[in-house]
C-alpha cells in the first residue's frame, strides 16, 4: 500500500458557501414562524440539520503534517497541504507527522566479532515518507522503529571487533564512519515496509561490558607500549645508522666492526631506555 493525495477543497471558500446556506436556513426558519405551511420554511428547517454534517468535514493541517484518511475502513488517501481544508464528512482523519524525528537507543550488552561483550548504544535521525505504509503496514510505526533499529544495531555490532589488531581491518572503535554507514543499512533494511526513510545514524556509545573492563585495558595498555616500543626502536635505528654515516663521510674517526657493534649497542642503550642514562668518561684509548 502506497500513499497518494486525498480529494479535498480549500476550507475558507467552503466555509463562505456554508455560512450562505447557514443565514438561508435561518431565514427561513423565520419565515416559517409567519408562514407554517410555506414550502421555502421547510426547506430552511431541512437545510439546518445538512449544514451542521458538512460542518463536520473541515479539518486542520499543520506545516509537516499529514492526515490519513479512510472511509468505513478502505484508504481514501493522505492530505499535506497545510492550512483549513474540507473533504466528505464521511472521513476519519488521522493525523501523521512528517517532522525529523531522533532517539537514542537504550545501552545493548552484545558480543563482539572476537566473543568479547561490549556495550552499544545508537542515535537514529528519522522521517516518514509514506504515511499510508506508516499507518497500516505496520501496528504502531514509532515502536516499530526503535525495535527494528537496536535490532540492527545488535547485527551490525556482531560483525566487527571492538578494536582490531590489524589497522586494515574495520574495528568498531577506529572506523567510525564505516561502522555507521553499515548500521544505517541494516536499519533502512527493516523500516522499508514502514514508509519511514533513516536520515542518519550513528553510535553514540561503546566500551567493554564491566566484567572485562579491567582486563581490556590492562590489554590496550600494553598493545600502547608495544606500539610506542616499535616507534622508538624504529627511530633509534635510524639515529645510529645516520651517525655512522655521517662519521666515515666526514672522516671523523675509522671504527673497525667491533667498535662500530659496541657503538651501535651503547647508542640504541641511550636512545631506547626508559631512565636517563649516566655516562661513563674512558681516560685511555679507544681501544682500551
Amino acid at each position: 500500500m502506497n500513499e497518494r493525495p486525498a480529494a479535498s477543497l480549500p476550507g475558507i471558500p467552503t466555509a463562505v458557501v456554508l455560512l450562505v446556506l447557514i443565514l438561508l436556513a435561518a431565514g427561513a426558519s423565520l419565515y416559517l414562524g409567519t408562514f407554517e405551511r410555506s414550502p421555502f420554511a421547510a426547506s430552511g428547517v431541512v437545510l439546518i440539520p445538512v449544514v451542521a454534517f458538512l460542518i463536520k468535514g473541515f479539518f486542520q493541517v499543520q506545516p509537516n503534517q499529514g492526515q490519513v484518511m479512510q472511509l468505513f475502513g478502505k484508504y481514501a488517501g493522505t492530505e499535506r497541504r497545510e492550512g483549513l481544508r474540507w473533504t466528505n464528512p464521511f472521513y476519519t482523519r488521522r493525523p501523521v507527522s512528517l517532522r525529523v524525528r531522533n532517539f537514542e537507543s537504550s545501552r545493548l550488552k552484545v558480543n563482539d566479532n572476537d566473543g568479547n561483550p561490549i556495550e552499544i548504544a545508537a542515535i537514529v535521525v528519522w522521517q516518514v515518507v509514506d504515511t499510508a505504509e506508516a499507518v497500516f503496514c505496520v501496528d504502531d510505526y514509532e515502536n516499530f522503529v526503535q525495535i527494528q533499529s537496536e535490532s540492527a544495531l545488535r547485527q551490525m555490532a556482531q560483525s566487527y571487533a571492538y578494536d582490531a589488531h590489524d589497522d586494515s581491518k574495520v574495528s568498531l572503535r577506529s572506523h567510525g564512519d564505516e561502522v555507521n554507514n553499515h548500521l544505517r543499512q541494516e536499519i533502512e533494511a527493516r523500516l522499508q515496509k514502514a514508509g519511514v526513510q533513516v536520515i542518519e545514524s550513528r553510535i553514540s556509545h561503546l566500551a567493554y561490558a564491566q566484567e572485562i573492563a579491567q582486563a581490556m585495558l590492562q590489554r590496550q595498555q600494553a598493545n600502547a607500549i608495544v606500539a610506542a616500543r616499535e616507534r622508538i626502536v624504529e627511530g633509534a635505528v635510524g639515529m645510529v645508522a645516520m651517525a655512522l654515516d655521517q662519521l666515515r663521510a666526514q672522516g671523523v674517526v675509522e671504527l673497525d666492526e667491533e667498535r662500530k657493534a659496541a657503538m651501535v649497542s651503547n647508542l640504541l642503550v641511550v636512545l631506547c631506555g626508559d631512565r636517563a642514562t649516566q655516562p661513563v668518561v674512558n681516560a685511555g684509548t679507544l681501544y682500551s
